[in-house]
């Protein structure tokens, strides 16, 4: 209803949780599209690559694995074909070409449209769009890093120059650094709980506190929120195709979507740059 169509899961969501054999999310989210018919619309995206099932092929990016886990996605997504199929991490122990290999053939038999790569570090990306153009393999077409205002180098020191050089989609996650960027956080109060433990471990620090400061000077004037002006930086970088939010609730994720209605400044933009460089 918002205008957004891209939806991003993964097949181990939410393994980790007590009980949880994974793919639930697949499944919730196959059963929302079954429900309103609404498949067409939506530019559906998601990823392999964390242990499904027990045995040497229950994890990884070999033939074997990536060729089931397909299949199971597409089965709990209720759908035939998925928009982007995302390696979810690289895997060392697998050859590029046999990955890439067994990408091209979902391609060719209908079950993926594109493919993209989550958590690679340059020097393998690079091998892997070369290794693409050498045996004529699809290629990766998207990346999905970890990238924040306030977890800025592991993406802008290679990844960056590689993807805007090679036209590779941006598609960068925890774009909010795991709430730390709501504003929620602050010197005199930090919420309790596992996430906020790591939280508190990154980003509590002089650095971070001095992000939070800047983005209240840029979002007060404009009646906006300091995650609305977190989202904004991100968007104002044409690298940056779309940043992967989430929402625990739709009044949450209303809130957010009018970070799309925020442009900021040549002026604002440095305030934040100069804040969150990283040396």
């Amino acid at each position: 209803a918002a205008g957004g169509n891209f939806i991003d899961t993964a097949d181990v969501y939410s393994r980790w949780a007590p009980g949880n054999a994974g793919g639930v999310s697949e499944e919730i989210i196959g059963r929302w599209m079954k429900a309103r018919g609404n498949r067409q619309d939506i530019v559906l995206a998601t990823k392999a690559r964390g242990r499904m099932w027990e045995g040497p092929n229950g994890e990884g990016l070999s033939r074997a694995h990536l060729m089931r886990a397909v299949d199971d996605s597409l089965r709990r997504l209720q759908t035939d074909y998925i928009d982007l199929y995302q390696t979810h991490s690289d895997d060392p122990d697998t050859p590029l070409d046999e990955t890439l290999t067994a990408l091209d053939d979902m391609i060719r038999a209908g079950k993926v449209r594109y493919i993209g790569a989550s958590n690679y570090k340059a020097y393998r990306l690079c091998g892997a769009l070369w290794t693409s153009e050498k045996r004529e393999l699809a290629r990766f077409d998207s990346l999905q890093p970890h990238y924040n205002l306030a977890h800025r180098d592991e993406f802008e020191r290679e990844l960056m120059p590689l993807c805007k050089d090679q036209g590779i989609g941006v598609i960068p996650y925890s774009p909010l650094a795991a709430g730390f960027l709501t504003g929620k956080y602050r010197r005199d109060h930090a919420p309790e709980g596992a996430r906020a433990d790591a939280v508190k471990n990154r980003y509590l620090n002089d650095r971070g506190f001095g992000i939070l400061d800047r983005l209240d000077e840029v979002a007060q004037p404009r009646n906006a929120s300091v995650a609305q002006v977190s989202l904004a930086w991100l968007l104002a970088n044409p690298v940056i195709t779309s940043p992967i939010i989430g929402a625990n609730s739709v009044e949450q994720l209303q809130e957010t979507l009018k970070a799309t209605e925020i442009e900021l400044s040549g002026e604002e933009m440095e305030k934040l740059n100069q804040v969150s460089a990283w040396q």
